[in-house]
């Protein structure tokens, strides 16, 4: 008897699912990968490029990031845009001001102190910094955190990638690149703890505020990251400051 051709198995509807699955992961991890990529390369591009390409190359950054939020958009919750967990969270900002207290507290010590003398002078030289701040959060935490969890396996190994990109950014400034891979840990873990976007931003701005204020210009270059860093001048940078809150007058230049 001749033998009979069977046609071939034909997929099951479980596998054809489970495949395009796959594919579907495949792409989306492809999709994070180079989102994450290019927007790393082009602020560290800026970081370290003099005027006035720093300018666009940060420009193409910013570009870079808003569109590819847009089309890979997680959504306001899983973004932290919600006042759920709020007073979880509050503990965050409260700890921001007790450690900037203890900072301010002993640069007074120090006589290195920088207070403006009125608080409308106050807000005009740092509310640009607080708006600076939440966008830099928004960077850290929506956009490299989000994206690295997808991309590595453990949740501690995206906080410990993200916070030592932040910390990359800022070399090689001895002053910042430290203290932005500690807070780069911190914000990062208690971003996944609570899902709150709110309480991290305004800790960085108390924290990044509370640095201008008690660090000396010389010793962190007026907060002076990359390029900037490297060609920082003390005398070209220096502006009008106030007078020290205690010891001798000192000729560091304040810093906005």
């Amino acid at each position: 008897m001749a033998a009979i051709d069977l046609p071939p198995v034909l997929p099951s509807v479980g596998q054809s699912r489970q495949e395009t699955g796959g594919k579907v992961q495949d792409a989306r991890f492809a999709r994070d990968l180079i989102e994450f990529a290019v927007a790393f390369g082009l602020i560290l591009a800026a970081v370290w490029t003099a005027m006035p390409y720093q300018r666009w190359l940060s420009y193409a950054a910013l570009m870079w990031i808003t569109l590819s939020t847009w089309r890979s958009f997680d959504g306001v919750l899983a973004m932290g845009y919600r006042v759920a967990h709020f007073w979880r969270a509050l503990w965050i900002p409260l700890v921001s001001i007790a450690l900037s207290a203890l900072a301010i507290y002993f640069s007074h010590r120090a006589g290195m102190l920088r207070i403006p003398r009125t608080p409308h002078v106050f807000f005009e030289r740092f509310w640009l910094y607080a708006l600076w701040s939440f966008l830099q959060e928004f960077v850290l935490l929506n956009f490299f955190l989000l994206r690295l969890t997808r991309l590595l396996p453990k949740q501690w190994m995206a906080v410990s990638a993200t916070a030592c990109c932040f910390a990359i950014t800022h070399l090689p400034n001895p002053v910042l690149a430290p203290l932005t891979m500690i807070w780069g840990m911190v914000a990062c873990a208690t971003f996944l703890a609570y899902r709150n976007f709110y309480m991290p931003a305004i800790a960085h701005a108390i924290l990044g505020i509370c640095i201008a204020l008690t660090i000396p210009g010389r010793a962190d270059h007026n907060m002076r990251v990359g390029y900037g860093y490297m060609t920082y001048r003390p005398h070209a940078h220096s502006r009008p400051e106030p007078e020290p809150t205690s010891g001798a007058r000192s000729t560091i230049p304040y810093r906005p």
